[in-house]
């Protein structure tokens, strides 16, 4: 999985910030700013913890769930609820979102170079290692943008 591919998915986050304002509760309860916001800090919070892992503290415990979900190559929508630690705040400025995207364009450059036993701890599936960062991370931003997607036709759909 190339990091080309995420800091595509990023790139179409940053083109989404104009429209960080709009929602549609039919889609999602949240507008477009928290979806952009959440993946943002999952990518930098997932690139801070395996920068600073103990690769001897890895442990081979990545769970079916996550198997599966690798295997599918998506998530399912309304099925997990996010830690605390990537919530976004209440208000979210255009220059926080932009602020965040410089830091994981810099966040996701620094994965090629690890220990491939560096990881995060997921809730869900375990230990994910530097070998399945990039597909987790790509995985997960990619669900967010198909929800911004949806939004975004759902109010070209109300304007009609």
């Amino acid at each position: 999985m190339s990091i080309q591919k995420l800091t595509t998915a990023i790139n179409n986050l940053e083109h989404h910030i104009i429209n960080h304002d709009q929602s549609n509760p039919k889609v999602s309860k949240s507008n477009i700013a928290w979806h952009i916001d959440h993946s943002l800090k999952v990518i930098n919070n997932v690139s801070i913890a395996i920068n600073t892992s103990d690769p001897k503290q890895f442990k081979n415990n990545f769970t079916l769930l996550g198997k599966v979900f690798f295997i599918l190559g998506f998530f399912p929508r309304g099925k997990a609820k996010a830690p605390k630690h990537v919530l976004p705040p209440e208000n979210i400025t255009k220059a926080d979102l932009t602020q965040q995207i410089t830091l994981a364009k810099s966040n996701i450059a620094t994965l090629t170079n690890l220990d491939k036993n560096a990881y995060f701890k997921h809730p869900l599936f375990g230990h994910i290692n530097t070998k399945r960062v990039p597909k987790f991370l790509l995985m997960h931003t990619n669900h967010h943008l198909k929800i911004i997607n949806d939004i975004l036709k759902q109010q070209k759909t109300l304007s009609k």
